[in-house]
C-alpha cells in the first residue's frame, strides 16, 4: 500500500475512552496527525492535540472536526452518538469510521446517511471494528464472486472482561436482534438457539449461544447471503452478565488484556464447508489497528469511495487482512 497520504489529521472522538485510547495510540505509531476529541477534558490522552466537544454542542463538533479528514468515533452507546458525529463529519467534508457492535445503529447510518455522504463526497464506514467489521472482511474474502448462500461465524473469546462502555451499550441498547433468513433482515427467534463448535487447540470445543452484532447488518449491506447466523461461547455471554465481572486489565507494554480470540466465518456445513479464520489478543485493543488501517487508507489521495459502505465493500478484503498480520493470525479457504 502507498503511504502517500493527505495532510489532514485523523480525529478520535472518545479519545478518552478504553477503545479510544488503543486507536489514538496506533494512529500515532503508525506517524499520523492526530487530534483527540471528548466530553471531558480531563480524560483526554495526554501529548496530542486535544479538542472538547460534547455530542450535543453543535458548534463544538463542527470546530473540533476542522483541519481533519477522517474521523474515528469510539464513544458509544452508538445510538446516541453516530448521528452527530456523522452530520458534522459531513459538514467538515470529512470521512467517518466507528466501532459499534450496536445492529440498530449500523443500521441507521446506512439508511440515513448513504446518500447524503454521496453527494458530499465522502466515505462513512459504521461498524469497523472487532464486530461487524472483522467479520464482514473474513466473509468477503470467503465470498469471491460476492455471493454464498450459507454462513455462520463463531466467536470464542477465553474471557470477556467488559468496559464501563459495553456495559452502557448493553444497558441501552434494548433494540431486538435482527439475522438473515432467506435473504432478508428477520427478528432472531426466540429462546437463543444453541450448539457446539470445535475451535481450533486453544479454544477447543464450545458450547455456543446465538448471539448476532452488527456483521449481521454490515454483511447483508453488499453480499449476496441467504442465511446467516452468528454465535458466541456461551461462558463469554455468562461472563459479560455478571455484574461482578471486572474490566480488562493490561497485561503488556501495549496495555492489552491477556484475552485471547478466534473468529471463524464459516460457508456450508459438513466436509465442503469452507472457513475464513481470525486469532488474536483483546477485542478491543484489535478494533484498534482495523479502523486505523481504514483511516490511512481513506486518507490516500487515491482513495475515490463515498457513501455508506461496509469495511469489506469499501477495500479489498484480503489485502486489508494481510496488511494486520502483526496483529492478526489469519487464514481462509
Amino acid at each position: 500500500m502507498t503511504k502517500e497520504l493527505s495532510s489532514k489529521a485523523v480525529a478520535v472522538y472518545g479519545a478518552g475512552g478504553h477503545t479510544g485510547r488503543f486507536v489514538v495510540n496506533e494512529a500515532l505509531r503508525r506517524g499520523l496527525r492526530v487530534v483527540a476529541i471528548g466530553r471531558d477534558a480531563s480524560r483526554l490522552p495526554a501529548g496530542v492535540e486535544a479538542r472538547v466537544a460534547s455530542i450535543d454542542d453543535v458548534g463544538a463538533l463542527d470546530a473540533a472536526l476542522q483541519g481533519c479528514g477522517v474521523v474515528i468515533n469510539c464513544a458509544g452507546p452508538f445510538l446516541d452518538t453516530a448521528a452527530a458525529v456523522i452530520a458534522a463529519a459531513l459538514r467538515a467534508g470529512c470521512g467517518y469510521i466507528d466501532v459499534t457492535a450496536e445492529q440498530a445503529s449500523a443500521e441507521a447510518v446506512f439508511e440515513n446517511f448513504d446518500g447524503r455522504a454521496r453527494e458530499a463526497g465522502v466515505a462513512i464506514i459504521p461498524a469497523a471494528g472487532f464486530y461487524g467489521g472483522l467479520a464482514d472482511l473474513l466473509a468477503t474474502a470467503l465470498a469471491t464472486d460476492g455471493s454464498v448462500s450459507e454462513l455462520n461465524i463463531a466467536i470464542a473469546l477465553d474471557h470477556w472482561w467488559p468496559t464501563e462502555g459495553t456495559r452502557k451499550t448493553g444497558e441501552r441498547n434494548q433494540v431486538p436482534r435482527v439475522v438473515l433468513q432467506g435473504g432478508q433482515i428477520a427478528r432472531m427467534p426466540t429462546p437463543a438457539a444453541q450448539r457446539d463448535w470445535a475451535f481450533s487447540a486453544v479454544h477447543g470445543e464450545q458450547a455456543m449461544v446465538e448471539l448476532p452484532f452488527s456483521e449481521v447488518i454490515t454483511i447483508a449491506r453488499h453480499l449476496r447471503v441467504q442465511n446467516l447466523r452468528s454465535w458466541l461461547t456461551l461462558s463469554s455471554l455468562q461472563e459479560i452478565r455478571d455484574t461482578t465481572t471486572p474490566p480488562p486489565q493490561a497485561s503488556d507494554a501495549q496495555g492489552r488484556s491477556a484475552q485471547r480470540f478466534e473468529m471463524v466465518v464459516q460457508a456450508g456445513e459438513g466436509a465442503t464447508a469452507r472457513k475464513a479464520v481470525a486469532r488474536g489478543q483483546d477485542i478491543y485493543a484489535v478494533s484498534a489497528p482495523l479502523v486505523v488501517e481504514a483511516a490511512e487508507r481513506m486518507l490516500q489521495p487515491s482513495f475515490d469511495r463515498s457513501g455508506a459502505l461496509a469495511l469489506g465493500e469499501a477495500f479489498d478484503a484480503k489485502d486489508f487482512l494481510l496488511s494486520l498480520k502483526d496483529v492478526l493470525a489469519v487464514q481462509w479457504d
